[in-house]
Formats: structure tokens, sequence, C-alpha cells
């Protein structure tokens, strides 16, 4: 099979850091172009939208959308109409309607969609919900704390609507929990800290509970300085499992199952090949879902201004 002629649309820190080397390391993949208004790559034709982009480069086979959230439902919508696959950097979408129309007009086009969760990619991720999907979960702890300043330098967008604060990467928590527990869960309370100057929450504190009423807290923090916490606990009928370092690392009881490198994007590339090549989507809504249902019920409580 000839490699997949793939384009950037977006080539902000998100495509330098993770998007470009997983393509160049993927032998299922030509980078046959970048569309960015502000933005090129040396070597690579660039464009400076999609729709222009789209007219030039015929023969692309797919579209990886990495530009800020609200641009991404309209930017989508356009690839599938022209025919082209479309990877969707997370969250998928600014909305779910949004998602939910991407859905009908991949399936009108016969074009995969493919909302790439890039945390579920995280080397410990699958050996965990294969080991809690036979066991009775009695509670989980997920922490995801770092600093703003470190990970979002200069974002301002982040503080905006649609930016999700806090939830930008509290979301990759929400998309592994989803994943690996082997029951749905929902929310039942949240606590949302705005600073005075922004839109959304730079922390927050969510709790959810399942069928069984098994209790599920979520704490997100920008506000952390030194190393990051991304971590998961569960403690369940036969002994306790730690999903630690954003997935990296995997240990159940005492006995350490998984400490790689992390490697997320190569598996999103390389899911994202396998559905072009099955013409098939694969979009999920849940950690989406879960953000908003915070948004919906959360008490927002204001907290200092963010100062950058």
């Amino acid at each position: 099979m000839p490699p997949i002629k793939i384009s950037l649309v977006g080539l902000g820190k998100i495509a330098h850091d993770q998007h470009l080397p997983a393509l160049h390391a993927s032998p299922d993949y030509h980078l046959q172009a970048i569309a960015d208004p502000t933005a090129s790559l040396t070597g690579t034709p660039s464009y400076a939208s999609l729709a222009e982009m789209l007219d030039a480069e015929p023969s692309l086979d797919a579209v990886a959308i990495c530009t800020p959230t609200h641009l991404r439902h309209s930017q989508a919508r356009l690839a599938l109409e022209h025919g082209k696959a479309v990877l969707l950097e997370k969250p998928p979408g600014a909305t779910l309607s949004e998602i939910e129309d991407l859905l009908s007009v991949s399936e009108a086009n016969a074009c995969p969609l493919f909302a790439a969760w890039h945390s579920r990619y995280a080397p410990g991720v699958r050996a965990a919900g294969e080991w809690l999907a036979s066991r009775r979960i009695e509670r989980v702890e997920i922490e995801w704390k770092e600093d703003v300043r470190v990970w979002h330098p200069g974002q301002a967008w982040i503080w905006e609507p649609g930016g999700m604060g806090v939830f930008d990467p509290g979301i990759n928590a929400m998309s592994i929990a989803s994943r690996i527990l082997p029951s749905p869960f929902f929310l039942r309370s949240a606590r949302l800290m705005v600073p005075d100057n922004s839109h959304t929450p730079i922390a927050a504190k969510l709790t959810f509970s399942d069928a069984r009423e098994t209790p599920i807290q979520a704490s997100f923090d920008f506000r952390q300085e030194g190393p990051p916490t991304w971590d998961i606990h569960v403690d369940t009928d036969t002994g306790p499992l730690s999903l630690t370092g954003g997935g990296k690392r995997l240990v159940i009881g005492d006995r350490l199952v998984v400490d790689e490198e992390e490697r997320e994007y190569a598996g999103v590339y390389a899911r994202f090949a396998e559905l072009i090549g099955e013409n098939a989507s694969e979009v999920d809504l849940a950690p989406l879902r879960h953000i908003a249902d915070a948004c919906l019920l959360g008490h927002r409580e204001t907290v200092d201004p963010f100062i950058e």
C-alpha cells in the first residue's frame, strides 16, 4: 500500500512537538502539505488556508487538524466534503453537537473521522484496562496537575470561551479513565475555580460515581509548580492499580508492569492508518461529555487573576 498523503492544518506547538515527529517516523505517511495562515514548513508546500490547500492538492488522502478548538468544526467539515479522511486533535470540537454533525458528514461522504484521544495510547493504558476489566472497582483517585506557564506558555486562547482552561489537560485524564474503567461513570458534583480575569477554570474538583455508587474523585490544577502529576489510582477487590506519568508507568499491587517512554502519537497515527485502510471512523464522545457535564453542573468560584 502506498504511503497515505496527509497534510497538517495548523502548525503550532502541538504540531511541532508531536505530529511532525510522529509523521516523519512512520512509513505509513507522506507529509504532502501544510495549511496555516502564519506558518510554513521548509521543503513542504504550505498554504494560507485549508480551502486553498484542498484546491491545490487534490491527491491528498487525509488531513490532521491541529488548530484551536473553535476552528475545527468548519475545517473538518470542509475536508470531509472534499473526500478526505480527518484526524481531529483533542478535544475534537468545541461542542458535542459539532462532533455529531461531523459524524453525519463523515458517513454521508464515506470518509473516516478519527477523534484522536492521544493519552489513550500511553504505554500502560491498554494493560491497565485489560486488568481492570475483570475486577470490582472500589475507589478511584485522579490527579492531573501541572504548571500552565510551562505547558501552555503565552497561549491566551486557553483562558477564552472554548479554550477549556485546566480541562485542556484534564480531558486527557478523562480519556484514560473512560477507557480503563469497566463501567460507565457519571458526574455528581463539580467545583470550578475561575480566575477573576478569565473565562475558563484554572483548577477543578470533580466527583463521579458509577451505577454501583463507586466513588471516583478527580482533581485538576494548573497552579502546580515543578514536575507535573498525571496519575490515576484505582482500588479494586483484588488490590490496587496505579497508572502514573500520564500513563507511562503501570504498577499493579507491588509489581511494576510497564515503565516506558511516551510514544502516544505513534499509536495515534498507527490507528489512523488502520481506520483509513478499513474506511472506518472512531469517535468516542465520553471524555468531552464528562467535561461538558462539569461545565453544566459545576459551581463556579472566583479566584485570584491569572498573570502570565
